[in-house]
């Protein structure tokens, strides 16, 4: 029976997927049929074929992501560790990875700490350029991230929170511990101040994050529609006592312990802290892929729990290459609650994560070799970019192997990096931000 707040849902438990079931996935018409498919649907578990191929799909990557984690997390050691000798070599810094000096693979792609000064408050690309650097920030240990925001932004920093999951047993580091991440800040350089709240995205080397993006399972909220149940688990779904799917308002005493908080529910309370405090201030919500997913997530829990007070504080939601979180039902009810002015979603070009899951235009046989091509117009746009527009805009051996991976394998991994959103905040017209602030 689903808990009250939860009126359907369709999980995969992949810990009950056996190569058995997962073959006759493929020939069985009704899923309901595969002991690892639960739903209080029946009609969810009939399938086309290719319904059920992508679920297959998405099983068997998830099963060999799983199945390399520890792998793949020393890989992550390895490549950072090494490209951030390289790039500080000579300069006798201490580079630990919890150093101020640290970078993660995503920082060394784009190596941009500071704001572009020559875009001021008044300009309507601030805030839209003032996210991106946040949401490419959150992928930074928590020493770096103050450092970022203390010694190049000229900002307060407020915190840095690991968050835990309550679907995810205890591991025996901190990153598995504490998978989702985020950080706030206040920009008190306006006319009021701007709180600041940066999801962090999907890691490269974090098989928990790959599984939580990759996981087809979904809720329907009570009043807000299906939602995808891995963002729903990163930011903080609780389970009640019958071990069922639960957004209780506020979490009891008993059910916080003291090494475990929750994304949705610390960051509320923190906002309410900074709010109260200054009661002019207004806040917004970034993150870049999954963190992009979290950002949109968090407003729509609290539409859920009728937080109206934070909700009219909410100056706007902007995420970058942000994955579909929900259904037609969810948009609706996101465009009830935010309205077009205050939801900003950035999707460059041929990003491999886009509107749809598996996106139609993606995967059009048609349009592959424009894909191609657009692909190797980047990598020649990126030699040209300096020239046109200064040094800030160069691009470093390691995002120039990115993009010809992606020229010469699958085009669209380069345009969800972080540099081409900074960029198109940038370089954009003024007057494309301001139609765009004035359409209703």
């Amino acid at each position: 029976m689903a808990n009250v707040d939860c009126e359907e849902y369709m999980l995969v438990d992949l810990d009950e997927v056996g190569v058995w079931d997962l073959c006759w996935i493929l020939i069985c018409e009704h899923m309901g049929a595969r002991r690892f498919i639960k739903s209080n649907n029946d009609k969810e578990l009939d399938g086309t074929f290719f319904r059920r191929f992508i679920i297959f799909i998405s099983i068997v990557i998830i099963k060999v992501i799983k199945l390399f984690s520890k792998t793949l997390e020393r890989l992550g050691w390895l490549v950072e560790s090494s490209l951030n000798l390289w790039t500080q070599y000579g300069k006798n810094e201490e580079l630990r990875r919890m150093s101020p000096d640290f970078s993660s693979v995503i920082g060394l792609t784009d190596t941009r700490l500071d704001l572009d000064d020559e875009i001021t408050q008044e300009d309507p690309r601030y805030k839209s350029a003032l996210a991106i650097m946040a949401a490419k920030t959150a992928y930074e240990n928590p020493n770096r991230v103050q450092k970022i925001v203390h010694d190049h932004w000229k900002m307060d920093f407020v915190g840095f929170y690991n968050c835990s999951n309550e679907y995810v047993v205890k591991q025996d580091t901190v990153e598995k511990r504490h998978p989702t991440q985020a950080f706030i800040f206040s920009d008190k350089t306006g006319d009021h101040e701007v709180i600041c709240v940066s999801f962090r995205g999907t890691s490269p080397f974090s098989a928990d994050d790959w599984c939580t993006d990759l996981d087809l399972s979904w809720y329907h909220l009570r009043g807000v529609g299906k939602v995808h149940a891995g963002f729903l688990k990163a930011l903080g779904l609780q389970k009640n006592k019958e071990g069922h799917p639960s957004w209780p308002k506020e979490l009891k005493e008993d059910n916080k312990p003291n090494d475990r908080i929750f994304a949705y529910y610390e960051i509320r309370k923190v906002l309410r802290e900074q709010l109260q405090r200054n009661e002019d201030a207004r806040f917004i919500v970034t993150g870049h892929s999954l963190g992009g997913a979290l950002a949109v997530l968090f407003p729509a829990i609290l539409g859920f729990h009728k937080e109206v007070k934070l909700l009219e504080k909410l100056e706007g939601v902007y995420t970058f290459g942000q994955p579909r979180v929900g259904d037609h039902k969810f948009c609706e009810y996101m465009k009830q609650l935010l309205g077009a002015r205050r939801y900003f979603r950035f999707v460059y070009a041929n990003d491999i994560v886009m509107v749809k899951e598996p996106n139609e235009n993606y995967f059009s046989v048609p349009l592959i070799p424009f894909k191609y091509l657009n692909a190797g117009f980047e990598i020649v746009r990126s030699f040209i970019l300096p020239y046109a527009y200064g040094r800030d805009y160069k691009e470093g051996i390691l995002l120039l192997g990115v993009r010809s991976f992606g020229m010469l394998f699958i085009p669209g991994v380069s345009a969800h990096c972080p540099q081409d959103y900074v960029n198109l905040t940038r370089l954009a017209s003024p007057d494309t931000f301001q139609h765009a602030l004035q359409d209703d």
